[in-house]
């Protein structure tokens, strides 16, 4: 597939730690924003509904599942899946080619020696 005018851009500006950081969160947190927004219509709920669930606004659900929203907190996510009947999994990986991949890395799934 032949590289767009985009995406010559976009490599450009990887190149760019600083950049690079804010796509990634950018790229998370559209992740979690849509995972809201599917889970929650799925479950036939407008937003004000779930807030009702909730008992916060229909505004909070809002911003809940707006990409530009860093402001997620576990106990949150947690209440949020708790009414939609899911899970809620934070899952932390390694960077590949990171110096530091390997501390996290131990003899159980939490990182924990046990």
């Amino acid at each position: 597939m032949k590289k767009t005018n985009f995406d010559a851009y976009l490599d450009e500006q990887l190149k760019d730690k600083a950049f690079a950081e804010r796509f990634e969160r950018a790229g998370d947190a559209w992740d979690i924003a849509l995972q809201l927004a599917a889970l929650r219509k799925k479950a036939g709920l407008s937003q004000k509904e779930l807030a009702r669930k909730l008992k916060t606004s229909q505004q909070q659900i809002s911003r809940l599942e707006s990409p530009a929203y860093e402001g997620h907190s576990l106990s949150m996510l947690r209440r949020v899946a708790h009414a939609l009947k899911a899970e809620l999994k934070v899952v932390f990986e390694p960077v590949i080619g990171s110096k530091h991949a390997g501390v996290a890395e131990s003899g159980s799934k939490y990182g924990r020696r046990g």
